[in-house]
């Protein structure tokens, strides 16, 4: 039986909020990429080897939104750039010009956060 072959893969989220602050945590089921704040305009990436059931998944926060995703998963194509705007999050696939949108945000009472 061959082996799965193993490739290294970088995922980039960007901040494109008009004038907000973003926070990102990202994690797999071996790796938490802790919470990170991503200034307007920047972006945070990370690099894996991706190989059999690799799966992470994001949680955004900007003010009183929230926002969940799976940012990576093995098998599915490979979305390498995601673009956070002010209506949710969109992606890109590896080698297409055009962006696709995945979520929305959802807001959340001071309760919920």
């Amino acid at each position: 039986m061959a082996q799965p072959s193993i490739q290294e893969l970088t995922v980039h989220v960007a901040n494109k909020l008009s004038n907000k602050i973003l926070i990102v945590h990202c994690r797999s089921k071996d790796d938490d990429l802790g919470a990170l704040v991503v200034e307007i305009g920047a972006e945070m990436s990370w690099r894996f080897e991706g190989l059999g059931e690799t799966l992470f998944w994001c949680s955004l926060a900007v003010e009183d939104k929230r926002l969940s995703f799976v940012a990576y998963y093995e098998g599915d194509m490979y979305t390498e750039y995601w673009y956070v705007h002010d209506d949710g999050v969109y992606g890109q696939t590896r080698h297409a010009n055009a962006t696709f949108y995945e979520a929305p945000w959802r807001r959340v009472s001071p309760r919920q956060y």
